[in-house]
This record gives C-alpha cells, structure tokens and sequence, in this order.
C-alpha cells in the first residue's frame, strides 16, 4: 500500500503540474487569440486525437496487463507501434486537404499535416510510458511528461507574441513532443529493445484489436461534439464549447488523469493475486475504494464549478468567451453522474472483460453522435444537453456491467458514496450562498475576489466534513500529516 500511495503522489505531481502550466498558458493565449483562431487549432488538434487512438493500437494496455512480459514480445510491441503509427501518420498528411474543404477552413490543412509529424514521432517513446507505469515508476513519467507542458507553454506563448496566430499552437505542440520523446529516451527502461521483431505481433494485434475498437468509439464520443459543431454550427461556436469542456476538464486533469495511471495497474494487480490465490472480488473492492475517492472529489468539485462559473471563465479566459457560461453549467450535472462509472473501464481490461467494455464504448458512441446531430441545429444549448443525456446514458450501460460482470449492484454502490454525498452537501454551502449574491456584471476584481474567496470557504468546509463524517479519505489526510510531521519535526532520542 505504501508503494501505491507513493506512486499516486508522483502521478499528482505530474498531473498537477500539467495542469497548473496549462491554465497558465490558456490564461494567456485565450487574450493574444481570438475565439476563431482557437477554433482552427482545436478542430485539427481533435482530427488528429482520433488518429491517435489507432496509433497506439492497444500496445500499452497490453504492456501493463499482460502477466509475462519478454524481448520477444516487446520488440513486436515495438514494431507493432512503428507500423501502425506511420501508417496513420501517411493518412492524415493524405487527409488534410480533403478534410480542409469539408469544413470549408482550408487554415485546416497545414495544421493536419505539421500535426501528423507527431504520429512519426511518438512510436520512439511509445513503450516506455506503459512500461514505467508497469513499473510504478511515476518519478519518471513526471520528468517526461513535465518537459513537454513546460516546451509547449514557452513556444506557443512566444509564437503568439510574435503573431504567429493559430500556428503558434500547432508549433508548440509540436516542439512539447521533440521534448518529451528526447527526455524519454534518457529515462527508458533497459530492457526496452531498440529493434522491433516481427514474432508475437498477431497475439498484440488480437488483443489491440479490441482495445482499439473500443477506444475509438469511445474517442469518437469524445470527439463527437467539435467535429459535429465545427461542421453544422461554425468555428467560433467550436472554440466556446471546446472552452466550456476544458472548463470541466480541470477535474479530469486534476484529479482522474492523475489516478487512472495508477489504479489500471493497481486493478490488474489485485485481479492476477485473485487468479493466483483463488479468491474473487480483490479487484472490485480495488474499484469501490477508488470511487469512494472519486465522488469524495469530483461531486464538490462539479457543484462549486456550475454555481462559480462566471467568475471562474471571467479570470481564466476574459470577457469573450462568457458565451460558455451556460454550457459549464447544463454539463456539470453528468460529469458529476458519470466520476461514479470513469474508472470502470479499467475494471473491465483488467479482470479480462475487454468485450464488454468495447460493446459498452460501441453502444454509448453511437447514442451519443445520435443525439448531438439531433441537438446541432437547435444551437450549442441544446449540444449541452445532449451531452449530458449522453453521459447519463452511458453511466447507465456502465452499472449494468458493473453489476451483471462483477456483482456491484446499486446497494453495494451506495454504500461506497453515501459518505461523499453528504460531504458535497457540507461543502456546498459557500458556493450556492455565493451564487444568489453574483450580479450578471461582475468586473474582474470583483471575480477573482469572489472565486477566491467561494473557494478558500468550500475547500475548509471540505476539509471539515471529511473529519465529521469520518470519509475514507481522512485516512490519507492523516497519514500525510503523519509523514510531514516525521520529516520537519525533529524527534528527540530518548536519554
């Protein structure tokens, strides 16, 4: 347990300071570009995101779950993550016209085709990411991935400044992943192979084949939105949803991104102790822990961002791109649905149900583009709420696996998040107080003081119902008090 609270501490580093360098930079390109000049960047960053789905063509999940790992199977790893990736970065260099005229932005074009120099890129570190989570080693990741924020952030700032426009966006991405494939290389695992072998590939390309399928539906969900909205809707509608989603991001970025690295091993784990010992149920007790945590997190978190929205898009984006207020607050409510069910895909790859989770992703995808080419025409409102149909949608489908495949039924779920509940109830007083008193004009001064504020008032209100409803989460609370303590309090030898 200790070895696993290690690695969720350096997982949080590395997501925390992503994050942190992200808000910085969107705080300062969302004034030196305009909503239009976003727009191209996001719709081709998207286009790409698809492509990158294949690209990695399961070869990391593979990594982590398979139980007995060798040369021969990493060097099919390896040559399996070449030949896909530079099959699709061919692609999009092939796509980028066609896909221009589509959306009738022909800016589009070189954006796709300096993106896709990424996809021939990223096969030379494609191993070692999933091998150093294996591994726990999440120091390393931290190092790795830090060194792409911190590039990216420089270049695409100074791009802007020199008015580069959307490009400075393009070229950053760009230059992030030079930095991260060069700090990569240093930190590699020794027992990565530098060649790829052709032996053990139709075995990956199995296993790829569904974790493939899977995540594209799931990615095409995802994507669903600013494809269908840049199309019948218009490129500055694009960037005002695309702001309102990374808005809810921050919790993703937060918070899921930094334990989902984790608890996939961890899961995986419990499930190959299960196998060894004949005992069932380590893994899912693994997953009603981890959502304990989640919903601890994620429910106050998603209620102080629908009540505190104006303000929060007031300071980190400025006054033009307040059209993404009400977008913020319709897709709150399923976001905080859905923190219950995020991280029962891994479950699922995990304890081997890999069919169900594509069936789930393939049925939850096609529902959901259903839904929002229904929703585009009637404004990007109406998209909001087709979102969070969507969501609730699939958290539905979710539980049904959950308890069909693992025995998790409603009462075994309640019993995980009824603590959470009543401490999104305590914690929710600031922010709800603080939203009657909110005028519709609110200058900046006054938003950073009112955001400020809301949240030093919910975060020791949080603090508080943790200890008053003794939440699992205390625990953890207590133990890094525990740790603080011994390293920076001196301890007197006895005499």
């Amino acid at each position: 347990m200790n070895a696993t609270r290690h690695s969720f501490l350096f997982s949080f580093a590395e997501k925390y300071t992503v994050l942190l360098l992200g808000i910085v930079g969107t705080m300062i390109l969302s004034r030196l570009l305009t909503p239009a000049e976003v727009g191209v960047y996001s719709l081709g960053a998207v286009l790409v995101a698809l492509a990158q789905v294949v690209r990695d063509f399961g070869v990391g999940q593979y990594l982590i779950q398979e139980k007995r790992l060798d040369r021969v199977k990493l060097r099919a790893a390896l040559a399996t993550s070449l030949l896909v990736a530079w099959l699709l970065a061919a692609l999009v260099l092939l796509a980028s016209a066609p896909l221009a005229r589509f959306y009738g932005e022909p800016r589009l074009t070189p954006v796709l085709r300096l993106l896709s120099i990424n996809l021939v890129l990223i096969p030379f570190s494609a191993l070692t990411l999933p091998m150093l989570r294996r591994q726990l080693r999440f120091r390393a990741i931290y190092a790795i991935n830090a060194a792409n924020s911190v590039v990216n952030l420089l270049v695409a700032v100074l791009l802007a400044l020199l008015g580069h426009s959307y490009m400075s966006m393009v070229w950053a991405a760009l230059a992030g992943a030079a930095a991260s494939l060069l700090v990569s290389l240093l930190l590699r695992p020794k027992e990565l192979p530098w060649l790829p072998g052709r032996r053990g590939m139709g075995a990956i390309a199995s296993f790829g084949a569904y974790a493939t399928g899977g995540g594209l539906v799931d990615e095409a969900g995802v994507a669903a939105p600013d494809l269908i909205i840049g199309k019948l809707i218009g490129i500055d509608s694009l960037a005002l949803f695309g702001k309102a989603q990374s808005v809810l991001n921050l919790f993703n970025q937060a918070i899921t991104s930094a334990i989902s690295p984790v608890v996939f091993p961890l899961f995986a784990a419990r499930a190959r102790e299960d196998g060894e010992t004949g005992r069932a149920g380590g893994a899912a007790d693994a997953y009603l822990r981890t959502i304990s945590y989640m919903t601890a997190l994620a429910w106050p978190f998603f209620l102080f961002l629908g009540c505190m929205a104006l303000p929060l898009v007031k300071v980190l984006y400025g006054p033009q791109w307040l059209g993404c207020v009400p977008l913020i607050r319709i897709m709150c409510l399923s976001a905080a649905v859905y923190s219950m069910f995020s991280m029962a895909r891994y479950l699922f790859v995990a304890t081997g149900q890999m069919r169900a989770q594509v069936r789930l992703d393939a049925w939850a995808g096609s529902l959901k583009v259903a839904a929002l080419l229904l929703a585009a025409p009637l404004g990007l409102v109406a998209v909001a709420w087709a979102v969070v149909f969507s969501n609730v949608l699939r958290s539905w489908l979710a539980y049904g696996c959950l308890r069909r495949l693992n025995g998790l039924h409603w009462g075994i779920l309640a019993r995980a998040v009824r603590k959470s509940l009543v401490l999104c109830a305590l914690s929710g007083a600031p922010p709800l107080c603080m939203l009657l008193w909110l005028p519709d004009e609110l200058p900046y001064g006054a938003a950073l003081l009112a955001l400020a504020g809301t949240g030093l008032a919910t975060l020791l209100c949080w603090i508080a119902g943790v200890f008053l409803v003794k939440h699992e989460i205390a625990a953890e609370f207590l133990l890094l008090q525990r740790k603080l303590a011994s390293r920076w309090l001196p301890v007197k030898s006895p005499r």
